[in-house]
């Protein structure tokens, strides 16, 4: 590789991953002794740098990747690199403590005036954060447009169809480069996911983030909430999602009996599995061995990472025939419990994604739609 080459993006994608999820253990070794994926790290060029670092951002490791970063160049000397690092690093850091305490504030916000707020995925990637700040709430949608409005001179932004489906907001606070995007009795992509909301504030817990305690998830909301997301919604992975998720098998926080009884009553544990398995094969690509996951896990699981593929940034699901299977699983698993009102929302969803794809095409953007 030289300094005049263009990085490839799949490549970016490989030494991003090894960053991640290879083990620390080669940060620390003496000068010199130096892998092979850790030598192109210190041969990017200053645009192959950039590059990488867009990638961390689109992928929400920012934080995690320039540390990494930033300790193999300290350890092979490199002090150009290093000081790119370093530099990426303070931006990205200084764009969370600006966020940080807005979070904080809306939360206590909304507890003061008598409802919850339980901050969902965005702090999943803690020490990074999400390009957005997502809550949920079970406060009406009126109580809600009003609090942000009187409490944070927020301004709402332009609602799609998407978004009315699933009941969410997205508002825009001054000061606040991110959107503020909040859950109002729903989840899902149509807002099909009622049973799996009203248990979720019941069974929050709290986590404290350099001396800000925050309403979370439970693990087990924390991993259907991912898998609804990257499943059933988007068909693709950031590797905030695998390293998220590997963390919390790894630290054995996972209960996977509670996962699983949960996961059956939202009609989503084949695809809860699925995503635990295809992050399992992800690590397994990486550092040579998967989780350790439990059997039952592995056979409930439609496919693995052998369907996933990179493209545009992100990795990818196939959705035909893979996740058109396990949305159907989810429909009928609804229509089966009598959900009428949320199969109906469910129903919705091809003809959704269609209309997407067409305003794609027709105008460049689905915004809008989703």
């Amino acid at each position: 590789m030289t300094n005049s080459s263009v990085f490839p993006s799949k490549q970016s994608m490989i030494l991003l991953s090894h960053l991640l999820l290879s083990p620390d253990s080669s940060r620390t070794a003496a000068p010199r002794n130096i892998n092979l994926l850790d030598s192109q790290l210190l041969n990017l060029s200053r645009a192959d740098f950039d590059g990488l670092v867009a990638l961390a951002s689109s992928n929400h490791v920012v934080v995690r990747g320039m540390e990494r970063f930033l300790a193999i160049a300290r350890n092979a000397l490199d002090g150009m690199r290093a000081e790119w690092a370093a530099a990426a690093l303070a931006a990205e850091q200084a764009r969370i403590q600006n966020a940080l305490p807005f979070l904080h504030s809306i939360c206590a916000a909304f507890e003061e005036e008598g409802s919850d707020a339980t901050v969902i995925k965005s702090l999943d990637h803690w020490p990074d954060l999400g390009s957005d700040l997502d809550l949920y709430t079970n406060a009406e949608s009126a109580k809600v447009t009003d609090l942000m409005k009187r409490r944070f001179r927020a301004q709402m932004a332009p609602r799609s169809w998407g978004d009315r489906l699933a009941c969410k907001w997205n508002f825009v606070i001054p000061g606040l480069p991110e959107a503020v995007e909040i859950h109002v009795g729903r989840l899902g992509q149509t807002g099909e996911q009622v049973v799996l909301a009203g248990s979720l504030a019941q069974r929050a817990r709290r986590a404290e983030i350099e001396g800000r305690r925050f309403r979370v998830p439970s693990v087990s909301h924390r991993l259907m909430i991912s898998t609804l997301q990257r499943m059933y919604r988007h068909f693709y992975f950031r590797l905030c999602d695998i390293v998220d998720s590997a963390g919390l098998v790894e630290s054995g926080a996972v209960d996977y009996d509670d996962l699983r009884r949960a996961a059956q009553e939202a009609g989503i544990w084949e695809g809860v599995a699925t995503y635990l398995v295809i992050v399992s094969d992800y690590v397994q690509q990486c550092r040579g061995s998967g989780l350790d996951l439990p059997a039952g896990v592995r056979v409930a699981a439609r496919f693995g990472g052998e369907q996933v593929y990179y493209a545009r940034e992100f990795l990818r699901i196939p959705i035909l025939p893979q996740s058109a299977s396990l949305y159907g699983s989810q429909l009928t698993g609804l229509l089966r419990r009598r959900e009428l009102q949320s199969s109906a929302r469910l129903g919705l969803l091809p003809w959704l994604a269609t209309a997407a794809l067409v305003g794609q095409k027709v105008t460049g953007s689905d915004k809008g739609i989703w």
